[in-house]
């Protein structure tokens, strides 16, 4: 089945608001999934569209975060602030980890769905360590693939529990 048959056989609205929410940082997939099946989508639709739409921002982000972040620091002393706390939290022992061992750890940092990993500080470790996009795009989608299953299945676990 096409994703585009498939997008029109559910409902548009419940299938745009979890595309969106996906692709906010720190929510991401994390909370798109429950809110797509909260919404009423099956599990697995709330999940595909999930991924797509956390995967959509990783390239920008790796592409164009150091040319933000620059232009960033000349704005002002919030902005100068905010671009260093990023710059910590991108360069820091996680970080580090992932450096040491590229494409394993930078699948598993996305993978492992909590607070403070998944694509978008994925994609700005990557882009802080000048990982070349066709580095680190295939650990970071397959990061997002194992996240979205890990959630799905306990978010069909817990509809599961309460049902």
């Amino acid at each position: 089945m096409e994703i585009a048959s498939l997008i029109s056989n559910m409902g548009a609205g419940e299938a745009l608001a979890t595309l969106i929410v996906s692709m906010l940082p720190v929510v991401e997939l994390r909370g798109a999934i429950p809110v797509g099946v909260g919404l009423g989508l099956p599990v697995w639709q709330a999940a595909l569209i999930s991924v797509i739409g956390n995967l959509l921002p990783v390239p920008f982000i790796i592409a164009f975060v150091r040319t933000i972040m620059d232009w960033l620091r000349t704005k002002s002393d919030h902005a100068r602030r905010f671009v260093a706390w990023l710059e910590r939290k991108g360069t820091g022992k996680k970080a580090e980890r992932v450096r040491q061992t590229q494409f394993w750890g930078l699948l598993l940092f996305v993978a492992v769905p909590l607070p403070g990993t998944g694509a978008w500080t994925g994609a700005l470790v990557a882009a802080l360590l000048n990982m070349r996009m066709k580095r680190a795009l295939p650990p970071i989608l397959l990061g997002v693939l194992i996240a979205g299953l890990i959630v799905s299945l306990a978010t069909a676990g817990v509809i599961k529990l309460l049902v």
